[in-house]
């Protein structure tokens, strides 16, 4: 009867290890399952928190170009033009550096005025405007430390930022 009872409690043993392993093993895998639930959910409020940080920062500052910097001078008289002006090309992302009256009033067609060189520069601004491309000039001055000057002539009503 002695033979006959070991073979039992081995096998008996044997069942209780294998399920504690099986325990174990599953405890181990439900471990395993929440620590990868909580990297998931890390990772996408950091991919969250940084695509808000690109959509405010990047916005000024796109592809890691320098900011292009412009300044508006009211050429026309029109009380609030040059801030009008001013506002639009602030929300198409140009960075105003200058605000101000140009030194006459007499302007009747808007002038774009490219001071680094990079003309593209000066007529992409002038089509956003509505500015005919025949007003955009050069007059590059390196003492300048911005890309572009406009000087907002009486046409101003007729410019984009208006309609």
């Amino acid at each position: 009867m002695n033979n006959s009872t070991q073979p039992q409690k081995s096998s008996l043993k044997n069942s209780i290890n294998k399920n504690r392993l099986k325990v174990i093993l599953n405890s181990l895998i439900i471990l395993l399952v929440i620590i990868i639930v909580i990297i998931t959910v890390s990772l996408i409020i950091k991919l969250q928190n940084l695509n808000e940080y690109n959509n405010i920062a990047g916005n000024k500052n796109i592809n890691n170009k320098p900011p292009i910097q412009v300044e508006v001078l009211n050429g026309c008289g029109f009380s609030g033009a040059a801030d009008d002006i001013t506002d639009y090309l602030r929300n198409m992302k140009y960075d105003v550096v200058q605000i101000g009256n140009y030194k006459s009033f007499d302007i009747e067609e808007s002038i774009i005025i490219d001071r680094k060189g990079n003309y593209k520069i000066a007529e992409d601004i002038a089509d956003s405007l509505g500015i005919d491309k025949v007003n955009v000039i050069q007059q590059i001055n390196k003492n300048y430390l911005l890309d572009v000057s406009i000087i907002v002539g009486k046409d101003y009503k007729q410019l984009v930022v208006k309609k």
